[in-house]
Protein backbone atom coordinates (compact mmCIF):
# COMPACT_ATOMS: atom_id res chain seq x y z
CA UNK A 1 0.00 0.00 0.00
CA UNK A 2 2.87 2.34 0.78
CA UNK A 3 4.24 1.97 -2.75
CA UNK A 4 0.82 2.68 -4.23
CA UNK A 5 0.25 5.82 -2.19
CA UNK A 6 3.73 7.20 -2.79
CA UNK A 7 3.34 6.65 -6.53
CA UNK A 8 -0.04 8.42 -6.57
CA UNK A 9 1.34 11.56 -4.92
CA UNK A 10 4.61 11.55 -6.86
CA UNK A 11 3.55 14.09 -9.47
CA UNK A 12 0.41 15.66 -7.98
CA UNK A 13 -0.55 16.49 -4.41
CA UNK A 14 -3.76 14.65 -3.53
CA UNK A 15 -6.18 14.44 -0.63
CA UNK A 16 -7.01 11.15 1.05
CA UNK A 17 -10.39 10.58 -0.56
CA UNK A 18 -8.92 11.28 -4.01
CA UNK A 19 -6.17 8.72 -3.37
CA UNK A 20 -8.78 6.19 -2.27
CA UNK A 21 -10.90 6.76 -5.39
CA UNK A 22 -7.86 6.48 -7.69
CA UNK A 23 -6.79 3.17 -6.18
CA UNK A 24 -10.22 1.65 -6.74
CA UNK A 25 -10.58 3.18 -10.20
CA UNK A 26 -7.15 2.14 -11.48
CA UNK A 27 -7.56 -1.37 -10.07
CA UNK A 28 -10.85 -1.70 -11.92
CA UNK A 29 -12.59 -2.26 -8.60
CA UNK A 30 -10.66 -5.47 -7.89
CA UNK A 31 -8.71 -3.90 -5.04
CA UNK A 32 -10.79 -1.89 -2.58
CA UNK A 33 -8.91 -0.83 0.53
CA UNK A 34 -11.06 0.80 3.18
CA UNK A 35 -10.85 4.55 3.57
CA UNK A 36 -10.34 3.93 7.30
CA UNK A 37 -7.10 2.06 6.58
CA UNK A 38 -5.78 4.80 4.31
CA UNK A 39 -5.59 7.71 6.75
CA UNK A 40 -3.41 5.99 9.38
CA UNK A 41 -1.00 5.02 6.60
CA UNK A 42 -0.89 8.60 5.33
CA UNK A 43 -0.15 9.74 8.89
CA UNK A 44 2.74 7.23 9.14
CA UNK A 45 4.14 8.36 5.79
CA UNK A 46 3.97 11.96 6.98
CA UNK A 47 5.66 11.06 10.27
CA UNK A 48 8.50 9.33 8.37
CA UNK A 49 8.93 12.41 6.20
CA UNK A 50 7.89 10.65 2.98
CA UNK A 51 4.99 13.02 2.39
CA UNK A 52 4.30 16.57 3.47
CA UNK A 53 0.75 17.66 4.18
CA UNK A 54 -0.93 21.02 3.86
CA UNK A 55 -4.48 22.29 4.04
CA UNK A 56 -6.13 23.37 0.80
CA UNK A 57 -8.93 25.89 1.09
CA UNK A 58 -11.92 25.04 -1.07
CA UNK A 59 -14.68 27.54 -1.83
CA UNK A 60 -17.94 26.67 -0.01
CA UNK A 61 -16.43 23.45 1.39
CA UNK A 62 -14.33 22.35 4.28
CA UNK A 63 -10.55 22.57 3.81
CA UNK A 64 -8.92 19.37 2.57
CA UNK A 65 -5.61 17.98 3.72
CA UNK A 66 -3.42 17.31 0.69
CA UNK A 67 -0.30 15.18 0.61
CA UNK A 68 2.72 15.64 -1.62
CA UNK A 69 5.85 13.56 -2.03
CA UNK A 70 9.02 14.83 -0.37
CA UNK A 71 12.58 14.19 -1.53
CA UNK A 72 12.90 11.55 1.18
CA UNK A 73 9.66 10.03 -0.08
CA UNK A 74 10.99 10.02 -3.66
CA UNK A 75 14.02 8.02 -2.51
CA UNK A 76 11.75 5.58 -0.66
CA UNK A 77 9.50 5.28 -3.73
CA UNK A 78 12.46 4.58 -6.02
CA UNK A 79 13.76 1.92 -3.63
CA UNK A 80 10.37 0.26 -3.25
CA UNK A 81 9.74 0.38 -7.01
CA UNK A 82 13.08 -1.32 -7.69
CA UNK A 83 12.27 -4.05 -5.15
CA UNK A 84 8.79 -4.51 -6.64
CA UNK A 85 10.16 -4.78 -10.19
CA UNK A 86 12.74 -7.31 -9.03
CA UNK A 87 10.01 -9.37 -7.34
CA UNK A 88 7.73 -9.29 -10.40
CA UNK A 89 10.62 -10.33 -12.67
CA UNK A 90 11.49 -13.24 -10.36
CA UNK A 91 7.87 -14.43 -10.29
CA UNK A 92 7.63 -14.19 -14.09
CA UNK A 93 10.80 -16.22 -14.49
CA UNK A 94 9.55 -18.87 -12.09
CA UNK A 95 6.14 -19.32 -13.66
CA UNK A 96 7.41 -19.06 -17.23
CA UNK A 97 9.89 -21.89 -16.66
CA UNK A 98 7.06 -24.03 -15.27
CA UNK A 99 5.06 -23.47 -18.45
CA UNK A 100 7.85 -24.70 -20.75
Amino acid sequence: MELIILSLVEHHPRHGYEIHKLIIERAGGTFRPTIASLYPLLARLEKRGYVAAYWEKVVKRRPRKKYQLTLRGKHALDKQMAAWNEFVLAVCQIITKELL
